[in-house]
């Protein structure tokens, strides 16, 4: 099925109307916990979103998706992102969104069968085991420590992981480790004997099912048939992922600054301070106006990094380019919205208390902005230096 322009803002409007209607009054439900949204509160939305027929539109119809392409993905996520709940409601939130994009590139049909499949519907969650601590790998995959070994028709794997979202909870995860000559990804339930959670981590974002555990794999034992793709080959199926996976972040928290724009536009133009709306102060209003133009720009570039993808491009440089320049300007908006907004702002009685903390995390998720920018110039250097 070929979705057309009509077709994709209809979509759209859909997912407006779904995410003010069903999902916003879900922000104030105590099952917002520290670590994300219960797993009780994940299944009601999902089973929302089902019955609305909103559930992953990104993915092909034999998935129950819409088959989108990126361009038409980036609106119908940004109108999701509208509320931090909507992505989970929608099953098109990190790392599950990513790891479905994967999985659909590179897994058997066998492996699509038993993990895309329940993934893609959103009966269970996954997780995407890369990140190491104690000098393993960050965002130098070069350095990974965790190591799997053959061993007959198995491979054991053995380290540790750390900021894995949704590992707490997750039904299964694709785990990166050392092999032969490079890095291998293996498929594994998360209840395999050997994974455990050591712990999960007390950060500032809350958005995401499971929140960032710390996993130990001690011995944990994958047959040869749990192999993703080809042996040695993690790395280049990990910028299969990634890539447009940092797009999609973007999309998701443009709606969420979107949201907190609107809330402070609102809260200038109907409160007044030294006879007068706040908006009518320059030092509100042009805070108000430079919202508008790092939001269109965000857009803007979004939607440029989303076209190049679509022409079949790895986008890795693009992606980057993305990654920085949108985390950044939606920083700047979610923090004017804050300043706008005052104590109401420092405070939970609107989301944008929420958006603020979660956008600020999204600048180093995905690789930090500076990581980002190092790759970029040593891009430039390359070109510069070939050139001649």
């Amino acid at each position: 099925m070929t979705y057309s322009n009509d077709d994709v803002n209809a979509l759209v409007g859909s997912v407006e109307e779904f995410v003010r209607e069903t999902v916003i009054p879900y922000e104030k439900d105590p099952r917002n916990e520290d670590h994300g949204p219960a797993e009780s509160l994940r299944a009601e939305l999902v089973a929302a979103a089902h019955e609305a027929g909103l559930v992953a539109p990104q993915l092909p119809p034999a998935l129950g998706g819409k088959g989108l392409t990126n361009r038409q993905m980036a609106p119908v996520f940004r109108a999701a992102g509208y509320s931090p709940l909507g992505p989970v409601a929608l099953n098109i939130m990190a790392p599950d969104e990513g790891n479905m994009h994967l999985l659909e590139k590179v897994a058997t049909a066998a492996q699509q069968e038993r993990f895309l499949k329940p993934l893609a519907s959103g009966a269970i969650r996954s997780a995407f085991l890369m990140t190491e601590p104690d000098g393993g790998a960050g965002s130098d995959p070069s350095m990974m420590a965790t190591t799997a070994e053959r061993d007959g028709d198995d491979w054991v794997i053995s380290g540790r992981k750390t900021f894995i979202t949704g590992g707490d909870g997750a039904g299964f995860g694709i785990i990166m480790a050392r092999t032969e000559t490079s890095a291998t990804m293996f498929l594994a339930d998360m209840n395999t004997p050997g994974i455990s959670i050591e712990r999960v981590l007390e950060t500032i974002d809350n958005s995401m099912p499971g929140g960032h555990a710390v996993i130990k794999l001690d011995g944990v034992r994958v047959p040869s048939d749990q192999i993703l793709g080809a042996v040695d080959e993690g790395f280049r199926y990990a910028q299969v992922r990634l890539a447009p996976a940092r797009l999609t972040h973007c999309m998701r928290w443009w709606g969420s600054a979107q949201r907190a724009h609107d809330i402070a536009a609102e809260y200038a133009c109907t409160r007044q301070a030294f006879s007068k709306p706040l908006v009518d102060h320059e030092g509100v209003g042009f805070m108000l106006a430079d919202n508008l133009i790092d939001l269109k720009q965000s857009e803007l570039m979004i939607d440029w990094c989303a076209e190049i993808l679509d022409t079949g491009a790895t986008g890795t440089a693009e992606s980057s380019m993305a990654k920085v320049s949108v985390s950044e300007a939606l920083f700047r908006v979610a923090d004017r919205c804050v300043q706008i907004l005052g104590g109401i702002g420092v405070s939970r009685d609107t989301v944008v208390e929420q958006v603020f903390r979660e956008i600020r995390a999204f600048r180093i998720y995905d690789g930090p902005s500076e990581v980002h920018r190092w790759s970029l110039a040593k891009k430039i250097k390359r070109e510069t230096l070939g050139a001649r």
